[in-house]
């Protein structure tokens, strides 16, 4: 497994592999990786890619003020030999001055689909997700590039900006991996200690009661999100930032009578800010 750098050193690397004739794949991660990220690379192996990159790099433009860029868990060298177990070809860890070198005055912006949700209530977080991830592609020169569900709004604006600015990459998105009790796997989930941990466990409950009203025949929007809203509510150690439903396929606001819906869930416990979704369908 290579160790690579600096931008140089990911594209000389990438033009290596697309000479060879190789399919790149590309898992793009901050780090402190779990049993969600590991899924990625799999992934990508299942997509046909014979060459696949991982990268890991804490970005400090997706941080607004006050939030844990400096607190963020940091673990390289577990990180590089769960990669390495998985089977990545390359890793990809470029230091912040290498991303964003003295003078870079240059951003890449999704507007509609950045729009409310996460990007309501982390101002300019999509702004630095898009940017750096166009960087990460440019270096990377992927065919396939994975990205976990759990992130279904930044999923969202990756495919509109990977569409619109013609990068010719597929977006692949995984399923979510959870817990054995249902938690979302994160980062994140480090921060969650005794009560906390179990206090957490209300967003999944609370989709999964959601869910579980949409298979018993429910249909309206407004009571499936309401369900879903009121176990995070109920939960004391628990502050819901949001709780709203959306089409699918497009992330816009949905009402009334649904056939399918996703339904996305944000709320702080303890240290920890998570989010979490479900799509249901008929």
């Amino acid at each position: 497994m290579e160790l690579l750098r600096t931008p140089e050193a990911m594209r000389e690397w990438a033009d290596a592999r697309r000479s060879e004739g190789a399919r790149i794949g590309l898992v793009p991660t901050m780090g402190y990786l779990h049993e969600g990220h590991v899924s990625l690379v799999r992934i990508a192996k299942e997509r046909g890619c014979g060459a696949v990159a991982a990268t890991i790099f804490v970005n400090p433009t997706q941080f607004g003020p006050g939030e844990d860029y400096e607190k963020y868990p940091r673990d390289e060298a577990r990180d590089l030999a769960m990669l390495s177990a998985a089977g990545t070809r390359a890793v990809y860890l470029p230091g912040v001055k290498d991303m964003y070198p003295d003078g870079h005055q240059t951003h890449v912006e999704v507007t509609g689909v950045s729009k409310g949700l996460c990007g309501a209530a982390r101002p300019g977080h999509f702004r630095g997700v898009a940017t750096v991830v166009a960087k990460l592609f440019l270096a990377a020169k992927p065919h396939v590039a994975v990205f976990g569900e759990k992130d279904c709004q930044q999923l969202a604006v990756i495919r509109a900006m990977t569409r619109d600015l013609d990068f010719g990459i597929e977006i692949v998105g995984a399923p979510i991996v959870r817990e054995e009790d249902g938690l979302a796997m994160s980062s994140r989930n480090a921060y969650l200690k005794g009560d906390d941990r179990v206090a957490a466990r209300c967003l999944s409950r609370g989709l999964n009661r959601a869910k579980a009203l949409f298979d018993g025949g429910e249909r309206d929007a407004g009571v499936l999100v309401a369900a879903a809203r009121e176990e995070i509510v109920r939960e004391p150690l628990a502050k819901l930032d949001y709780a709203e439903g959306r089409a699918p396929e497009t992330l816009s606001p949905v009402s009334g009578r649904v056939d399918a819906i996703t339904i996305l869930v944000a709320a702080k416990v303890g240290p920890a800010r998570l989010i979490d979704n479900i799509t249901i369908r008929k």
